[in-house]
């Protein structure tokens, strides 16, 4: 059932009520093929695998086909992106090069998904022209492109109002403008931008607002903005499915290719997909599965759509079992054996998280979701439960010797299995002669052939398994942590009696042109040694190397561990070096700036940013002298890398 919900004023501001008024909208719209939709927009649909809409679709699409302003209420994940996007692509004139369509979004990753979207929606309509705008991107480019003709423009507020002041963004055949999670958009501090932009929007153009909440200040844009809206309220819960099972590992001990490679072969999967951010991604990451014995498969924008769907229908008959996939690709896909999801990299945005877990559980089916998260990511995490409402229960990663155990175990039913299908009395005579041939007993010829049937995924390991290592130091950073939360402030100082001369300076033999940044080696150095982040001094990148500084007082085990520490796949090797590599840092430097120097390390939203405005180099400074309380730890995820300048601060006076 639909709801359409009216403003009902009583003693005070009007609140919403929803009234179930006879609009039927989702049981009498079941396909979009009953929508006024072009047949261009209706084939790329099917070979999406969309038959039927969504509620939110449902109660949208003719409501937006006929023009009328709208206001939409709806969950992550309900699919609101397809619902402003058809409208949008089945009323473009592809004559007009200017746009006739301005979709805003929060945040720069969800303008690219929603960009993203909207081609592949489009992907049929010849000429078509999506362009997003955001900042941190050249903006030369972006203008360049504009130039060009595009007919939607997806964007953050910012970009959108600097392109807009620059006159080379013109409003005046745009027909339709659409605020995409505007309650997350105002939140994050964009409504004096939404509202100029909007005061620029002709009088005659189409305001579409889609938002999950509706906050004070949403409700004061709807009032001055959108004229006599027509609101549309979807009852039910979004796309995350109840029987999924959500897990998440935090990284530590192995690179993250192991990590698959153990969840593969412990868990008791069908089909899998495994998410990843980027196409080279793909590719690489199945290639490795590959290697290994795993039968498994790129999926990425890039590839021909006929190969691409050759690689579903492989893994709908089995003949391949995972899936490497990018975000956009695998929307829609709706496979019966997928039964796991592997979040490799961790999404951007909650909406793309839930579409991802959305391609298991599907028509009542169990299935689970493990993501697989870094330190500094745990955030993220958070905000995906809160939104989704869920809880993820942590996992740890199985140990190597249960991973031989299972493989081992997969021979054996293998082999039981041959034995019951298969005559293999010709191979018995094959056997007496390479016993003859090669004069070994029956027993050690079976080992040699079980020596050569393991391949790179061997039946039991030699040495200690370092994930073992890696769990007890999680272990006691976690008892050191509760120590220092309980403890006194004199008494965390005297832990850490770290002072100026106690770092050494290392050289490790990896830097940029091996995709290293800065958030790499520190979440290498914390996860793999065990160090808190007020135990890594400066870092500076150059291309083929790159600096950082470390206690001298390492105990003998973390010093074992960082002879044998690797970073993106490549070994660090790392030396010590002599001399004044990275010059000391002190915060309040001589211009009593509170960072000491401008250069230093800030981050951005992200976390990678590598140089500050003044420094290209990546150096990140960090403050070791600010005595117990861990105020000086990695200033990336605190600040989340905001470019806005520092107000200059005293330096603190010591003790």
């Amino acid at each position: 059932m639909v709801a359409v919900a009216e403003p009902f004023k009583a003693k005070g501001a009007p609140f919403y009520v929803r009234l179930y008024i006879g609009i039927p909208m989702q049981e009498s719209v079941t396909e979009f093929r009953q929508l006024e939709l072009a047949d261009t927009l209706l084939s790329a649909l099917d070979s999406m695998g969309f038959v039927a809409p969504t509620p939110i679709q449902a109660a949208s699409i003719p409501l937006l086909l006929t023009g009328t302003d709208a206001l939409g209420k709806a969950q992550t994940g309900t699919g609101k992106t397809a619902a402003f996007s058809l409208p949008l692509l089945n009323k473009l004139d592809l004559g007009q090069h200017k746009p006739q369509a301005i979709v805003m979004a929060p945040t720069r990753e969800l303008a690219i998904q929603v960009a993203a979207e909207i081609k592949t929606l489009g992907q049929n309509i010849k000429g078509l022209k999506v362009l997003e705008i955001y900042g941190g991107a050249s903006i030369v480019d972006q203008m360049r492109a504009l130039k060009n003709g595009a007919h939607i423009v997806v964007g953050t507020p910012g970009r959108v109002k600097d392109l807009i002041t620059r006159d080379r963004l013109h409003l005046d055949e745009v027909h339709t403008f659409v605020l995409d999670e505007a309650d997350e958009m105002l939140k994050m501090g964009f409504v004096d931008d939404v509202t100029w932009i909007m005061e620029q929007a002709p009088e005659s153009a189409q305001r579409v607002l889609f938002s999950a909440t509706m906050p004070p200040m949403v409700k004061e844009i709807v009032d001055r903005f959108l004229r006599d809206p027509a609101r549309i309220d979807v009852a039910g819960e979004n796309r995350t499915v109840s029987q999924v099972e959500q897990q998440f590992w935090v990284v530590k001990g192995v690179e993250k290719d192991e990590a698959m490679m153990r969840l593969l072969e412990t868990e008791d999967t069908d089909a899998s997909i495994v998410f990843v951010r980027t196409r080279q991604d793909t590719e690489r990451l199945a290639d490795w599965l590959s290697a290994r014995g795993f039968k498994a498969a790129a999926l990425h924008g890039d590839i021909p759509q006929s190969l691409r769907e050759r690689t579903v229908d492989h893994i709908k008959k089995g003949v391949i079992d995972i899936l490497v996939a990018t975000d956009v690709v695998a929307r829609g896909l709706d496979v019966p054996r997928i039964t796991h999801v592997f979040n490799y990299d961790i999404p951007f945005d909650v909406e793309s998280y839930i579409h991802r877990i959305g391609r298991t559980g599907r028509a009542g089916r169990a299935g689970k979701a493990i993501l697989l998260v870094r330190t500094n990511q745990i955030r993220m995490l958070r905000t995906i439960e809160r939104v989704t409402k869920s809880r993820m229960e942590e996992i740890q990663l199985p140990l190597r010797d249960l991973v031989a155990a299972a493989r081992l175990n997969r021979l054996g039913q293998e082999l039981a299995t041959q034995k019951e299908q298969v005559n293999v009395e010709a191979f018995v005579e094959l056997v007496e002669k390479l016993q003859e041939t090669i004069e070994v007993d029956a027993a050690t010829l079976a080992a040699m052939l079980l020596q050569r049937q393991q391949g790179n995924r061997p039946l039991f390991y030699k040495g200690p398994d370092p994930m073992i290592a890696a769990i007890e130091r999680d272990k006691q950073r976690r008892e050191r942590r509760r120590d220092d939360r309980g403890g006194e402030r004199g008494e965390r100082r005297e832990r850490r009696s770290y002072n100026n001369a106690d770092w050494d300076t290392y050289q490790l033999q990896v830097g940029r042109e091996q995709g290293v940044q800065v958030k790499d080696i520190v979440g290498a150095i914390a996860n793999e040694l065990g160090l808190s982040k007020e135990f890594i001094g400066a870092i500076k990148l150059a291309p083929e190397h790159t600096y950082v500084q470390l206690p001298k007082k390492m105990t003998a085990e973390v010093s074992a561990q960082l002879k044998k520490l690797r970073i993106r796949q490549n070994e660090v090797k790392a030396v010590v070096v002599e001399g004044e590599v990275l010059r000391e840092h002190r915060r309040g430097g001589r211009d009593g700036n509170r960072d000491g120097n401008r250069g230093g390390y800030r981050g951005n939203r992200d976390g990678n940013r590598e140089g500050g405005r003044g420094r290209r180099d990546g150096e990140r400074r960090f403050d070791r002298n600010r005595g117990g309380d861990n105020r000086g730890s990695y200033r990336g995820e605190r600040n989340h890398g905001s470019d806005r300048p520092r107000r200059d601060r005293k330096p603190r006076q010591e003790a």
